[in-house]
């Protein structure tokens, strides 16, 4: 039994249902964990990923195992894309995909604001393989004009991007990109497919960490790349096989079970978020909040425009952030001071301005200082708002402010 035409149904009956089927053998109704690494081979079976062709049997994990490609099917339609490949982290995926787009001798164009460890590695590690990066404000169309190149062969955003929440217009970069002959790639994680589909607005690959809003849960890393299958069967045989970065069969089921409520968790992420940040908004202590769903965000219409939910994560200042660290962390209940985002539960985490910019962030203009100062001052708390009562989470902030 399966269903056909999955993807013409809702986004809730399609997190639930895609990429599964029955087991023909004992009949259970819920996807199979699949632990072996290793599978009965044909004998005609070859021993190189060379001779490796997509439909072929399971031989082994690192190559294909049946829990992983589950998921990679259920992601593909929640995205709306031609094929998925899933990675054991995010930065995997981005590794993946970096490597396989660029050689020595190219240049990409990368957002100067972007998850910390993407940020880095386009700092040090990929410059030092012969590939030329530049590191432009995305939000700016006529920065990523100027920084194009004869031989600019990838653009890189994020959208909401980590941590400040500043959005960039995806159609228009991608109509950028094409136009010059370079591809775009978008990650996507803190927007999510719920809110925004980027391969439906032009760009070429969609990237996600599983570990945040998809798995929802704190307990499973994993990472993913959407787009056309033409162009993603030889990312999987030339990066995703032969780096190794495999995922987990046991943390593709679990992040398989998260999907099967992401769609109504990100209603109620979403609902209270937008509770939290009019909270905050008012709160004497506060000196801003940035929350795409505020009128107050400097690209609000953007982000009415593009996105169809605006998630759960927002930033907001204080007065002496460095000191209120000490002071949240002392009496905050709820909310766990602590890293990553999109679980079920709060989370918390104070980003220091002067820090990241001798860790992270290295901006070659005053235009890019000015558009950090806009977003993250001094320094930003980045809050993750769970799924717990709004009434809840805000009574934590009110008491731990005060």
């Amino acid at each position: 039994m399966s269903i056909k035409n999955i993807a013409s149904f809702g986004e809730q009956t399609k997190a639930i249902h895609a990429g599964e089927v029955p087991d023909p053998v004992t009949r259970a109704s819920s996807p199979n964990l699949v632990m072996s690494t290793t599978f009965i081979a044909d004998a005609d079976s070859g021993f190189s990923v060379e001779g490796l062709h997509e439909n072929d049997n399971w031989i082994y994990t690192r190559w294909g195992n049946p829990t992983i490609h589950q998921l990679e099917q259920k992601l593909a339609v929640l995205e709306e894309a031609e094929s998925a490949i899933a990675f054991a982290s995010g930065m995997s995926a981005i590794v993946a995909l970096l490597l396989h787009t660029l050689k020595a001798g190219d240049h990409a164009i990368v957002s100067d604001i972007a998850y910390a460890a993407l940020s880095e590695l386009t700092n040090e590690m990929i410059p030092d393989l012969n590939i030329e990066i530049t590191k432009v404000n995305t939000s700016d169309a006529n920065s990523i004009r100027a920084a194009i190149k004869a031989n600019t062969k990838l653009i890189y955003i994020e959208t909401p991007c980590n941590p400040i929440l500043r959005l960039t217009d995806i159609a228009e970069v991608a109509s950028i990109a094409h136009e010059k002959g370079a591809k775009l790639a978008v990650d996507s994680t803190f927007a999510t497919p719920v809110a925004t589909k980027p391969l439906l607005l032009g760009a070429d690959f969609v990237i996600h960490s599983l570990t945040k809003y998809l798995g929802g849960h704190g307990d499973a890393l994993g990472g993913v790349i959407l787009g056309n299958h033409e162009v993603l069967a030889p990312l999987r045989k030339k990066t995703s096989i032969r780096l190794g970065g495999t995922l987990s069969p046991f943390n593709a089921w679990l992040i398989l079970r998260g999907l099967a409520t992401f769609p109504i968790r990100m209603r109620v992420h979403e609902e209270n978020a937008l509770k939290v940040a009019a909270f905050l908004e008012q709160h004497p202590k506060v000196k801003r909040v940035i929350y795409p769903g505020l009128p107050s965000h400097p690209q609000h219409e953007l982000a009415r425009r593009q996105m169809k939910n605006y998630s759960g994560m927002l930033t907001f200042q204080v007065e002496n952030g460095k000191e209120m660290v000490h002071q949240l962390v002392d009496k905050l209940k709820i909310i766990h001071y602590a890293v990553s985002l999109g679980h079920q539960r709060s989370l918390l985490y104070y980003m220091n301005s002067k820090e990241l910019l001798k860790t992270s962030f290295h901006f070659s203009s005053q235009e890019q200082l000015n558009s950090w100062n806009t977003f993250a001052g001094e320094g930003l708390f980045r809050l993750s708002v769970g799924l717990e009562d709004a009434e809840d989470i805000i009574s934590d902030l009110k008491q731990a402010l005060e």
